[in-house]
């Protein structure tokens, strides 16, 4: 972390909790509720036919997966572990912990905000029914797993390797653009997603750095 993300941070961690709360609503508000506007033309103009016949677009599907972060957290662990035993195991754990995380942070909300899919209405908002498959998520689209697992993934990264970090968020925003492309998701699912994956591996982040200051220093 830089200085001057170590200072804002810490300013808004000081911050009345009234004051952290309305800046946390009025953001998670913006990702969820400004991209709503465009979610019907981006139903109808965003759209690549059989866009997972492509290998780029199931190589970037497959970032919001533990398929890619189970061997990336057991690499970090296997290249590392030699020069720190401790760090290189507690990293590791954090890389896959996050996705984890906020994978199972998405399922929830998909059970609370129950908007299907687009092609359920060619791109209208439809909302399930309590009554129908009430702890079943299967079908329902807001937010996007593929996408809070994938920024879930890419923000601990991104702090952990910080000179690699755009490589770390192009690939976590290229899989939210294929599940639009797709017609998987709604862009809203994906935006909203991305800033709840984000948030999930941020907190995860400074829970950690609270605890053990010196062990989550990253690239400079």
């Amino acid at each position: 972390m830089s200085y001057e993300e170590s200072s804002a941070w810490r300013s808004y961690a000081r911050a009345p909790l009234a004051l952290r709360a309305t800046v946390a609503l009025v953001i998670t508000l913006a990702f969820l509720a400004v991209p709503a506007f465009a979610d019907q033309w981006a139903y109808t103009n965003l759209h690549i036919d059989r866009v997972y016949d492509r290998d780029w677009a199931m190589a970037l599907r497959a970032v919001g997966t533990l398929y890619v972060w189970i061997p990336v957290a057991l690499i970090i662990w296997l290249v590392q572990r030699e020069q720190d035993s401790a760090a290189a195991k507690k990293r590791a754990l954090f890389v896959i912990g996050s996705p984890i995380l906020a994978g199972l942070l998405c399922e929830v909300m998909k059970l609370l905000i129950r908007r299907e899919r687009p092609d359920v209405a060619r791109g209208d908002w439809v909302f399930r029914d309590w009554s129908d498959h009430t702890f079943s998520t299967a079908g329902l689209a807001t937010p996007s797993s593929h996408t809070m697992v994938a920024f879930g993934a890419a923000t601990m990264l991104a702090r952990l390797y910080p000179r690699a970090r755009w490589v770390f968020y192009v690939l976590a925003w290229g899989c939210g653009a294929t599940r639009v492309l797709s017609r998987g998701h709604y862009l809203s699912d994906v935006t909203f997603g991305a800033l709840l994956g984000w948030a999930v591996g941020w907190g995860i982040w400074i829970q950690w750095e609270k605890a053990e200051p010196s062990a989550a220093t990253g690239d400079s």
